[in-house]
């Protein structure tokens, strides 16, 4: 099973002075230690085989009775205290004060192949940060967590992963819209994975109890164990580390954009200090283009964390993260050129972004028409963003640019859009595409290899992450396998699975789970 088990988080700082496990305000503590509840009848669903060789578990370890009960919450491994994080954030750009891990339980680090790895409980049952809640997860929310998570993975998007999924036996209540319906549903846990499990928030926490004591050392901690290349603490290293965690952040953010994902809760508690996506809650993949589109039902007014608005949202709280640690360097010109930097560097890289999804090797002065333009044909008629990109590969110089559309014509939801000025626009794109890559000295097919490697064929749609909840709540989980087998490989043809390869089915468009989520799990 797990070997050189350790926590230096909990080790190294400064524990709750309180041991139960009940709802309240912390002070002067970075965790709390919480145990998880004992659930009724375990039963583990799917299990991330890659991402368990990467631990040293083999086959023998994943169907053992001990990785069930470590992995339910059964079982507490000798010599481990498990805890939930202290932290603080802003919720939808309001102060929230305390947060904490309110049904996130972490067990232990585990060090293999000298990487070390935190594993993580989410929904094990409450801890002191659980506020109002129960600190239970349900099997939908799990569902769509495990799979997500490990889908990112594969698309090369810096991410949190999920080792396991197991359903707990016992019921919680949820009410999934906030319309006052609440219903029973299957209880799960799904075990989260990652170098660290820090975010904005912890920072902010102590920065806004005035407690300076502890929020340097919770910086000296994080510079020591995960960004070691900085150097002993100076107030020039706090500024390197906060330039690092900029320089992460917006580039899990371009990944984000460059496959159509949408994290749908951007508050600084679900902002990671590694740049890693954490916290799948209501996310989504965009289907037709739409920089307005927004997964989260609770965000539908506003719409701040919509698919277009994620970059500025990253910057609002790197600068809420600035705020926090700022007064252990007492000054604002490093903060101010740091993030301007990042404002800088945010145009580059979604410019690079664009060249590589379009197969363009050089950089011209012209490209910034081509890409604004090619958002104006999206903004034509409702456009699937994975299939066109995909389709787009085919598209070789030898055709005529009035060949364009056909191409790309299954992307389309409205396909009788394509009459008159919408085709005329997507006409005069296509001659400006054309002759743009006439201009590049690649040739067709390696242009197509690499447009493929950054265009994924497959990505996890919400109603296909929907038919597997509805398959699991009916017992069911073949589905649960099949999609977490075609999500391994998403830029691969994958034949068997070509099925999956295709829009959003009408049915889906305004169905609950299927387009818009709440935050309910």
């Amino acid at each position: 099973m797990f070997q050189n088990i350790s926590s230096s988080f909990s080790k190294e700082l400064p524990a709750d002075s309180e041991n139960a496990n009940f709802r309240r305000q912390v002070k002067e503590a970075a965790f709390s230690y919480a145990k998880p509840k004992l659930p009724s009848n375990p039963e583990l669903l799917i299990y991330s085989d890659g991402l368990a060789n990467g631990l040293g578990l083999d086959n023998d370890d994943l169907t053992s009775s001990d990785f069930l009960s470590i992995m339910s919450g059964q079982k507490v491994m000798e010599g481990t205290m498990p805890y939930a994080m202290a932290y603080a954030g802003h919720q939808f750009g309001n102060w929230a004060g305390q947060l904490g891990d309110g049904r996130a339980i972490n067990l232990f680090d585990v060090t293999y192949q000298e990487k070390i790895w935190t594993l993580q409980l989410k929904g094990a049952g409450p801890t002191p940060y659980s506020r109002t809640a129960d600190g239970f997860a349900v099997l939908r929310s799990s569902i769509r967590e495990f799979l997500c998570s490990e889908a990112m993975y594969h698309l090369g998007v810096p991410t949190t992963r999920a080792l396991s999924l197991v359903k707990t036996g016992d019921e919680v209540l949820r009410d999934v819209m906030y319309d006052g319906n609440p219903a029973y549903e299957k209880g799960a846990i799904v075990c989260r994975v990652a170098p660290s499990f820090i975010r904005f928030g912890n920072f902010e926490l102590f920065s806004s109890q005035g407690d300076l004591k502890n929020l340097q050392s919770l910086l000296d901690y994080t510079i020591k164990h995960h960004y070691p290349s900085l150097g002993d603490p100076t107030k020039k290293t706090y500024l390197d580390f906060f330039r690092e965690v900029a320089i992460r952040t917006l580039d899990m953010v371009i990944e984000w954009q460059r496959v159509g994902f949408v994290h749908g809760v951007m508050n600084t508690d679900n902002m990671s200090i590694l740049g890693l996506t954490i916290d799948y809650g209501p996310y989504g993949w965009i289907d037709d283009f739409e920089y307005g589109w927004t997964p989260n039902t609770t965000d539908r007014a506003q719409k701040r964390y919509r698919f277009g608005n994620q970059s500025n949202i990253a910057l609002w709280n790197l600068i809420q993260l600035a705020n926090a640690i700022h007064p252990l360097i007492g000054e604002n010109e490093g903060f101010i050129k740091i993030l301007d930097e990042y404002q800088a560097q945010y145009h580059v890289k979604m410019d690079g972004m664009w060249r590589n999804k379009l197969g363009l090797s050089t950089e011209l002065e012209g490209d910034k028409s081509l890409f604004s333009e090619l958002e104006l044909c999206f903004k034509s008629t409702p456009t699937d963003m994975t299939i066109f990109f995909r389709n787009l590969s085919k598209y070789d110089i030898l055709n005529l640019p009035s060949d364009g559309l056909e191409f790309v014509k299954d992307a389309f939801y409205q396909p009788h859009d394509l009459i008159n000025g919408v085709k005329d626009t997507w006409h005069s794109w296509f001659v400006k595409y054309f002759e743009r890559l006439a201009i590049e000295s690649m040739d067709h097919d390696l242009r197509a290899q690499n447009m493929n490697k950054v265009n994924p064929k497959y990505v996890l749609r919400n109603y296909m992450a929907q038919l597997s909840i509805d398959e699991a709540d009916k017992g069911s989980y073949r589905l649960l396998h099949e999609l977490h087998e075609l999500l391994k490989n998403p830029y691969e043809e994958q034949i068997e699975f070509e099925k999956w390869f295709s829009k959003r089915p009408d049915w889906a468009k305004n169905k609950v789970g299927s387009s818009m989520l709440s935050c309910s799990s």
